[in-house]
């Protein structure tokens, strides 16, 4: 019956004082029990640690410095897992913690691991409970509270659906707490118009998400074919509601263009290490084309990057896309606008093209 990935933000599952929300988190659970036991794979992306920690450690406010985040995480991360452990299992659930880090999702070789092993555990029928591993990484403020996470895991298991829980009831065309004419929106099929909208990376005491970045989570999302929905996660019912389809929350349907998984991955989780910028023709070629950019293209090259590596394609100031160099920085500064067999002169094994286009994805 596939797999549905649900995310929990930090202000779900704890309250303002970081004490653990335990009512909601029963009713979460008691939803995705219900679904894991229809033949759901099920699995569950939380927040929350930091706030665990705050609230063991009598913390007013969450920290800033990444020592004192990591130190949080660290008391808070086993106290919010044993909720998780303990509540799925009184309803004949088996659980697993997995913890991943940035570089699990940037590295291609990592990602298919992380895939393997999650599969592994839902095959076995067990629910893993993920968390950003921030006790020992500095990227963790980056991802959005684990909204990137949710979407990359949605991605990588090909999952039915993704379910982004948060503290209203959807996305508002502006902030409610602040702007009383503000009114919510049920349906997104258009990204685009979302930009009339004032929908800012705010956050709660405890998170370091916002509306923005669920925003993101959900393009990444259908964009792969997932459809998303971002609700009220304090709401009974609300799980179960939007797995049956029924209308909740902020709804974004899948989009019918899709990207491969691959080039999800380089899209939104490979880090870039440089920059090339190119020619209008190049540009228009890979806009329009489909093609791949040959050296002959390119007009100056930045930064200090390997072979293998994810540059930044631009062209007058303004990003194209982006995709992994066949060559190193220094290579490329050498053979930049010159045509192939000008190229194989000064480099006689180096490939045709500079990207290509099976490895290029636009922005």
């Amino acid at each position: 019956m596939g797999t549905i990935v649900i995310k929990l933000g930090s202000s779900i599952v704890c309250d303002d004082a970081g004490h653990a929300r335990l009512d909601t988190l029963a009713r979460v659970c008691d939803e995705a029990a219900d679904l894991h036991h229809a033949g759901t794979d099920v699995v569950i992306v939380t927040s929350g640690a930091i706030a665990r920690g705050m609230g063991a450690m009598g913390l007013g406010m969450r920290p800033r410095a990444i020592d004192e985040l990591q130190a949080a995480s660290a008391v808070g991360q086993g106290k919010l897992y044993q909720l998780y452990d303990e509540l799925l299992q009184a309803r004949g659930v088996a659980s697993a913690q997995v913890l991943l880090t940035f570089f699990d999702m940037s590295a291609r070789t990592h990602y298919l691991n992380a895939r393997r092993t999650l599969q592994k555990l839902l095959d076995w029928r067990v629910v893993p409970v993920v968390n950003e591993n921030d006790t020992t990484t500095t990227d963790e403020i980056s991802f959005g509270d684990n909204d990137f996470l949710a979407a990359q895991l949605a991605i990588l298991l090909g999952a039915e659906q993704l379910i982004l829980l948060t503290s209203t009831d959807g996305l508002y065309t502006a902030d409610p707490r602040t702007d009383a004419s503000a009114t919510i929106v049920p349906l997104v099929d258009d990204f685009a118009a979302l930009d009339a909208l004032d929908i800012r990376q705010t956050t709660s005491t405890l998170g370091s998400g916002g509306m923005r970045s669920k925003v993101v989570a959900a393009e990444m999302a259908t964009a792969a074919g997932i459809p998303t929905v971002v609700a009220n996660g304090r709401s009974a019912g609300t799980i179960a509601a939007a797995a049956a389809g029924e209308p909740v929350g902020t709804r974004f349907p899948a989009r019918p263009e899709r990207y491969s998984s691959f080039k999800l991955w380089l899209k939104y989780a490979k880090p870039t290490r440089g920059r090339v910028a190119v020619d209008a023709g190049a540009a228009r070629a890979l806009r329009d084309g489909g093609t791949s950019l040959l050296p002959v293209g390119i007009t100056e090259v930045s930064g200090g990057f390997e072979a293998g590596d994810a540059v930044d394609v631009v062209h007058d100031g303004a990003t194209v896309g982006k995709g992994i160099s066949n060559y190193a920085a220094g290579e490329l500064r050498r053979v930049a606008g010159l045509k192939s067999a000008q190229v194989r002169e000064r480099l006689p094994r180096a490939s045709d093209e500079a990207i290509h286009r099976d490895y290029f994805v636009l922005s």
